[in-house]
């Protein structure tokens, strides 16, 4: 009799173990230290961890069974939980609430709130954590919309001129401090946008215009590429980059404590690395200076655009390359004029676009050159398969040369 009481409470324990795993977090079913919310799918799990082996707890999302654990998502990154008490519940009004025991509240959700009679907090297959209204099925927040350091499919980075909110991935501090660390990626309002990352407020890597499938500041983005993600901008000012690959295990983008750009996913027991930057000399950003161009070789090294000339010749040959290049002779505008020989533009191949360009409603190449050479302003022009013309009127910035890209059109003079 005493053994089948104990295999019944073994078998008890067992069934309330594996339904804290699947049920969803209730106004009257808080999450403790040690209970973990899953996925239908048991691809992810949230609960408590701890990553830098003090009494420092975080509720976090991350990859289901694997070893060494890679967390996806934070939610209280800039104040973890100290107390054994503490719990992630649901308020009377819907909104997530991290207890840190008689500390109170230390992390709450932001978004919709309202009075219902009853809600809920699921993780979804797709990794998302959503709070749901159980009257109206309405979805009243999400971790998609907050993102971390790490992008899942499905999810957006995302920017609004009008109303100011933006979407990015900041990393963590260091590889055991999940609060706010130096780097950020973003996309960026200018047209077509392209991928950044920033150092704080300095740019840091980017990846050039979007050409409707692919950036053209990557080399492995090239015509045949096969791309994961879409980049939709509208006329109101606003942009969101999607990330769609359901093709690979577990496929995630994170933006390291280092400033790393990286896209993985699962290889059998591995990471496999499909790209990261920046990792050469030349992807950092406008390391050779204003109107320099960054030959991708061994070593990586800087030289003028055709036309120019270092701006501080000794700097330049000591391999300080920031200060740049200037016009050896100035141009001779004439705007309107039609004559030739005047003004012309040296044709570069396998250049990543510079920064700063601007998108022009040129139907064809032809027109495109036309308009520069006949704008005093316009300094360089490429007219870009599945973009158009883009034309620069500020100093090429950021321009790297590789063995196949784009091709563009820089300014020279007889």
């Amino acid at each position: 009799m005493h053994m089948g009481m104990t295999r019944f409470a073994c078998l008890l324990l067992l069934t309330l173990l594996l339904s804290l795993s699947y049920a969803a977090i209730t106004p009257t079913s808080p999450l403790s230290l040690g209970q973990t919310l899953s996925s239908s799918n048991k691809v992810y799990e949230l609960g408590f961890f701890n990553p830098n082996n003090n009494q420092d707890q975080y509720v976090g999302i991350w990859f289901k069974d694997i070893i060494p654990r890679v967390v996806v998502w934070v939610a209280n990154r800039e104040k973890p939980v100290t107390e054994s008490t503490a719990n992630l519940a649901i308020s009377n009004n819907g909104s997530l609430q991290l207890s840190n025991g008689k500390h109170g509240v230390v992390w709450s959700s932001t978004g919709e709130t309202l009075s219902s009679n009853g809600y809920s907090a699921d993780l979804s297959d797709n990794g998302n954590f959503i709070v749901i209204d159980n009257v109206s099925g309405r979805t009243l927040w999400q971790s998609f919309e907050h993102l971390g350091d790490t992008m899942l499919p499905l999810s957006t980075l995302m920017y609004n001129l009008a109303t100011g909110d933006k979407r990015v991935l900041t990393s963590w501090k260091s590889y055991t401090d999940p609060s706010r660390g130096d780097f950020v990626a973003q996309i960026t309002p200018q047209v077509p946008s392209q991928a950044f990352t920033m150092k704080g407020s300095a740019p840091y890597w980017r990846s050039g215009p979007w050409a409707k499938t692919r950036f053209t500041g990557i080399p492995i983005m090239d015509e045949t590429f096969s791309s994961p993600f879409s980049l939709q901008q509208d006329s109101n000012g606003s942009g969101s980059l999607f990330y769609l690959n359901r093709n690979f295990k577990l496929p995630h983008i994170m933006i390291t404590s280092e400033g790393l750009l990286k896209v993985s996913h699962r290889n059998g027991t591995d990471w496999e690395l499909y790209f990261v930057a920046p990792v050469d000399s030349c992807d950092y950003y406008g390391v050779c200076g204003p109107f320099g161009l960054c030959v991708m070789s061994v070593p990586p090294k800087c030289k003028c655009f055709k036309g120019f000339i270092p701006q501080y010749i000794e700097e330049w040959n000591r391999g300080n390359w920031t200060g740049g290049c200037v016009r050896r002779t100035a141009l001779d505008c004439l705007g309107n004029s039609t004559s030739k020989g005047v003004n012309i533009f040296h044709t570069i191949s396998n250049v990543k676009p510079p920064d700063f360009y601007e998108f022009s409603s040129s139907v064809d190449a032809d027109e495109c050159e036309q308009s520069c050479l006949h704008n005093c302003s316009c300094l360089a022009f490429a007219y870009i398969h599945r973009i158009g013309c883009l034309v620069w009127s500020q100093d090429l910035l950021d321009a790297i040369f590789y063995w196949r890209i784009t091709s563009f059109h820089s300014p020279g003079t007889f």
